[in-house]
């Protein structure tokens, strides 16, 4: 039986995003989930400061690194996963269904013939089912999509990473408004998470702080959630979820870091290649990201 992991949570304010050290605690074996690299809008320069903090971490236990996984394509924060690799190792995975997104949004940005659509940028794409190890701990892969298509929850001991498919349970669950999103699969997706045993650990992908709560936090529980958790806890019907969620999708705006972080979070956190100048560019696609969401 795959023991409880440790688990370390690393808030970035900026974004409001949580990366995770998940450790093996019978050996010095350990993964990293959703990590973030620092973007400035304004002067189009990136920063390591949040990774490091992973870095630092690492080595202060003196752990190995085995996986760098990805719940999804993140469109709120880009992916320090190849600055991490390359300090510190691993393999870097996501959902097969990367390839959807990657078609998606390659003909969004026109990124053309030499932008590989196929998932070969990750070492490796995860299907439900699938099973990975960490050191000593087995995890296994449940495909949650809803929130994007290629959504993963990774359980891993009595522990499940569910990325943005749900929140805290006063804060609720994902938006679906964007290309490939549901209303009606995120629904069958967390009904899949509430299914796990009600002592299962949930670690949320963000947090935000609803109206009466002063701190943040980001690990519930499977039993926490089916009760108490404000948009689909309680019991509440499919049809009044869905309806509640196409409202409020119909309501938000788009997040502010979604341009650089599609581009570059589907290419598994590389910048795109540079041009004839040796400088690297994002392309902002004008009157076309807004109509297609």
């Amino acid at each position: 039986m795959t023991p409880a992991p440790d688990v370390t949570g690393f808030f970035d304010p900026a974004t409001n995003t949580v990366s995770y050290i998940v450790r093996d605690p019978a050996s010095n074996h350990a993964a990293i989930v959703d990590s973030v690299l620092d973007f400035d809008y304004a002067s189009g320069s990136t920063d390591f400061s949040s990774a490091d903090r992973l870095i630092s971490a690492v080595e202060a236990d003196d752990l190995v690194i085995d996986w760098i996984l990805e719940t999804h394509v993140h469109a709120d924060h880009l992916s320090a996963a190849p600055y991490l690799q390359q300090r510190l190792g691993g393999r870097i995975g996501i959902g097969e269904r990367i390839t959807v997104v990657q078609d998606t949004f390659g003909k969004i940005f026109n990124e053309g013939t030499e932008f590989q659509r196929d998932g070969s940028q990750f070492d490796q794409l995860f299907y439900e089912g699938d099973a990975f190890s960490i050191g000593g701990m087995t995890g296994t892969v449940l495909h949650t999509p809803g929130h994007t298509p290629a959504c993963l929850t990774y359980l891993i001991g009595d522990a499940a990473f569910v990325g943005d498919t749900l929140f805290m349970p006063d804060y609720g669950t994902a938006r679906c408004d964007f290309p490939g999103g549901s209303a009606e699969v995120l629904f069958a997706s967390i009904q899949k998470i509430f299914a796990l045993p009600d002592e299962t650990r949930i670690f949320v992908g963000h947090d935000y702080l609803p109206e009466g709560r002063s701190e943040f936090r980001w690990q519930t529980t499977v039993a926490d959630q089916r009760a108490a958790n404000v948009h689909v806890g309680g019991g509440r019907p499919r049809d009044e979820f869905v309806a509640m969620r196409d409202a409020r999708d119909g309501t938000l705006a788009m997040p502010r870091l979604i341009i650089p972080s599609l581009q570059i979070n589907m290419r598994a956190g590389q910048m795109p290649p540079p041009e004839t100048d040796g400088t690297r560019y994002l392309k902002v696609p004008l009157n076309r990201l807004g109509k297609d969401s």
